[in-house]
């Protein structure tokens, strides 16, 4: 079955950096545009910053332009959120996404603390 598993996530002092993985498995990852987006406490989930499949073309939320970078190995069925400078209001739960016409799978999500 599909499976995306996220890791990577923790506490970290501001100006720190993480990165985080997602570990597909259940469908043709290379074929899939895939996301990471963010929800923080009593807010909406927001998109993050994406990676297509057909180009690798890459797009990001205005506010983490500049400091996270999102890439993809197909041959590891993975993809990543390199986030460095990370801010207070980084804190979220990052959740993976992947994507294909109607087809949308979604990760549990892994927990990320910006705080000193």
């Amino acid at each position: 079955q599909v499976q995306l598993v996220e890791s990577g996530g923790g506490l970290v002092q501001p100006g720190g950096s993480l990165r985080l993985s997602c570990a597909a498995s259940g469908f043709t990852f290379s074929t899939y545009d895939m996301s990471w987006y963010r929800q923080a406490s009593g807010k909406e989930r927001e998109l993050v910053a994406r990676i297509r499949s057909i180009d690798g073309s890459r797009n990001y939320e205005d506010s983490v332009k500049g400091r996270f970078a999102i890439s993809r190995d197909n041959a590891k069925n993975t993809v990543y959120l390199q986030m460095n400078s990370l801010k207070p209001e980084d804190t979220a739960v990052y959740l993976c996404n992947a994507r294909k016409a109607w087809l949308d799978y979604w990760g549990q999500g892994t927990q990320v603390t910006v705080s000193s």
